[in-house]
């Protein structure tokens, strides 16, 4: 195995790692959401996964992408592909939640996982992609 291809191995590995941590603090909250709070799907939904898109952006940039780009400018980046991936999961969740009668924690695991996934691609190549590993070099 290449160097490069250890380094993007670690990298993914790390990018896993922190995204479950998120996807623990997205399922912890949307759990005591749904036991304890009589809202609709949708705002259990969003609001839990706010918390994890919070969580996890922090910890990769800093630990997984280690970028040294302009915080904001990769908070927007972040925030447009949540303008797509929030509605979509949102209302699509709803739907099959509210109207199609699946589980609810089926369709919020779906939507982890679809998150999961789309997120590690934009983030490694739209996000961070010229900024990856320039934090070090900085300090």
């Amino acid at each position: 195995m290449t160097t490069q291809k250890k380094i993007e191995t670690i990298r993914a590995v790390k990018f896993t790692l922190f995204s479950i941590s998120a996807g623990i603090i997205q399922a912890i909250v949307f759990a005591l959401l749904t036991e304890l709070a009589p809202l609709p799907y949708w705002p259990r939904y969003l609001t839990a996964l706010i918390a994890s898109i919070l969580w996890n952006f922090t910890l990769n940039r800093q630990f997984t992408f280690k970028a040294a780009n302009d915080i904001p400018t990769a908070m927007m980046k972040v925030a447009a592909f949540y303008l797509v991936f929030t509605p979509v999961t949102t209302v699509g969740g709803n739907y099959l939640v509210e109207t199609v009668g699946w589980n609810e924690y089926l369709v919020t695991g779906i939507s982890m996982i679809l998150n999961f996934l789309t997120e590690y691609l934009y983030d490694r190549f739209f996000v961070f992609g010229k900024e990856i590993d320039t934090k070090e070099n900085r300090e």
